[in-house]
């Protein structure tokens, strides 16, 4: 098992923090977030990494280096037009062979468990990739999951919209006088994968969407199992994030 961190964004909605740095190497009590992925799938017990990199790159490569002092081997690749995730990860492509894989985005933070966990449900050799899930996130800034009574994927939408919402409730596929599931960014990927992202187009955001991957994935029959998390999540997208990281994390 190897692992992709996606950390090539700026982070906009970090504002002037972000000036001179990638958001994945903003502080959190004295270390950068990308530091505790970084940590944490080590701890895992992955070794291979691969960082996709992009703004302001050789912040993040000279603070890590090859990875000898983080207990891992770590290698780099530069997404130098920024056009989403699901291009993103084909930059890993041949670091990764055949070779399954751990993906996150290098702004969520975690405890190792959740890796793990991610892990041991993709090596029960069922599915083609596992998905993590967050309860009670809300769904309209990231990615609504739709599961069967097998915990199975069987939709991702991304950031919808209240009437988009509303269609799907009155189609029997949500509830929404309960807590949705929202998609938490860790990921568990055969090699597959990438004859599905080789053929994505353009979102209406003008983006190749990793979720976009999914659905097709899922179109052709694919399995893809949710595990869910239920310890620290914290997607670090934003000031007000960054400050209950620090809170969090003491």
């Amino acid at each position: 098992m190897k692992a992709v961190i996606l950390a090539a964004g700026k982070g906009t909605r970090m504002r002037h923090l972000t000036a001179d740095m990638p958001k994945p190497m903003l502080q959190v009590r004295g270390r950068p977030v990308l530091e505790y992925v970084v940590n944490g799938i080590v701890a895992a017990g992955i070794r291979e990494l691969f960082i996709v990199t992009g703004y302001r790159a050789e912040v993040i490569e000279t603070h890590f280096g090859d990875g000898a002092r983080f207990g891992a081997q770590i290698v780099y690749g530069r997404q130098l037009i920024q056009d989403g995730t699901g291009k993103a990860v084909e930059i890993a492509k041949g670091f990764l062979g055949t070779s399954p894989f751990l993906l996150i985005y290098g702004d969520i933070l975690v405890q190792p468990e959740t890796y793990r966990h991610a892990i041991e449900r993709f090596q029960l050799g069922d599915v083609s990739a596992v998905i993590a899930a967050r309860h009670g996130e809300d769904v309209t800034k990231g990615g609504l999951l739709i599961f069967d009574e097998k915990f199975e994927l069987k939709r991702v939408l991304e950031k919808p919209s209240d009437a988009q919402l509303t269609a799907l409730r009155e189609a029997g596929m949500i509830n929404l006088s309960g807590p949705l599931w929202y998609n938490a960014g860790i990921y568990v990927f055969s090699h597959v994968l990438f004859e599905f992202t080789a053929r994505l187009e353009k979102s209406p955001r003008g983006e190749f969407e990793l979720t976009d991957a999914l659905n097709a994935m899922l179109h052709a029959g694919h399995r893809i199992a949710g595990v869910e998390v239920r310890q620290l999540w914290l997607d670090v997208r934003d000031p007000e994030a960054l400050a209950e990281a620090e809170r969090l994390l003491s």
